[in-house]
């Protein structure tokens, strides 16, 4: 491979349609669209200060590298990508592209970062940023600390597990989806999903995991969570207490205490629900709690 070091570009398109290079200590300055419509390139210990650093690329390897803020909108459209031990300041990164790797990768500003991509493998990322990862596919994650609402907007097959978020409307929209040993804290999470699963969980929301075609929860814990399961089709197994429960469409409900429990006859069909409980401080005036159980 040719290798490139210790240089500045500043001109657009400084590299366009190159292939088999191995770039370091480089820095890609004022030029738009340094490394575009390229093959097999290897970036280490390199700065990238501009926009569009990696467009129509294909078989990328960057280590160590920094994108400064201005370097938005950097890899759109690309296969066969694998970041590592990077800091990327630049939002809209990673749109529409195919079988990427990132591990300990840090993002301070996500914002609409990971749209459309598909066969996404995520080790040790922290992000920072709203609406991450929409519409993606085939992603699977592990070690995610993510402060963003409106993440994982309509993604499928996702799976996610030993990761920390703090996301108001989570997951909504969603299909097949299993998320393992997480903590997560959001308003109105999960809505509109199909195959939601939760294992191992620790979920703190208000009015979560509504509108969900069938809802799998495994030894959770749902702390301060009120309003949960309106209009879901639930099997629940939760460890401790639920604030309050309103109009499941169906299922089951295991918890040790539900704070309140809300069953309207009019609106969902108490002989589709089984609540499964040692107590229940309030029901609903219309609610028949004994023909629950």
């Amino acid at each position: 491979m040719q290798e490139i070091k210790n240089k500045v570009f500043n001109e657009e398109r400084a590299l366009f349609r190159s292939s088999d290079l191995k770039i370091s200590t480089t820095v890609f300055d004022k030029g738009e669209s340094p490394i575009k419509e390229s093959r097999n390139i290897e970036v280490s210990e390199s700065l990238f200060r501009y926009k569009y650093p990696f467009w129509y690329t294909n078989n990328i390897k960057v280590d160590r590298c920094t994108w400064f803020d201005m370097a938005r909108a950097g890899v759109w459209y690309c296969r066969d990508i694998d970041v590592v031990d990077s800091l990327i300041q630049a939002p809209k990164n990673f749109r529409r592209c195919d079988n990427v790797s990132l591990r300990n990768v840090t993002f301070t500003n996500a914002a609409e970062t990971f749209w459309h991509c598909n066969n996404v493998k995520l080790k040790d990322v922290r992000v920072k940023g709203d609406y991450f990862a929409m519409d993606c596919s085939n992603m699977e994650i592990d070690g995610l600390i993510l402060d963003g609402n409106y993440s994982f907007d309509g993604v499928k097959n996702l799976t996610i597990k030993n990761s920390q978020l703090i996301s108001k409307d989570a997951f909504w929209n969603t299909e097949n989806v299993t998320v393992e040993n997480c903590f997560i804290t959001g308003e109105y999470i999960g809505w509109n999903a199909k195959n939601l699963t939760f294992i191992n969980c620790t979920i703190e929301s208000l009015q979560g995991l509504c509108y969900i075609d069938n809802l799998v929860m495994k030894n959770c814990n749902l702390f301060n969570t009120n309003l949960a399961f309106e209009f879901s089709t639930v099997d629940a197994d939760i460890h401790g207490d639920v604030e309050s429960v309103l109009n499941p469409t169906g299922g089951i409900i295991k918890a040790e205490h539900i704070g309140e429990l809300i069953i309207e006859k009019d609106v969902v069909d108490p002989s589709a629900i089984k609540i499964v409980c040692d107590s229940v401080d309030k029901t609903s005036d219309n609610a028949d709690y004994e023909a629950l159980m």
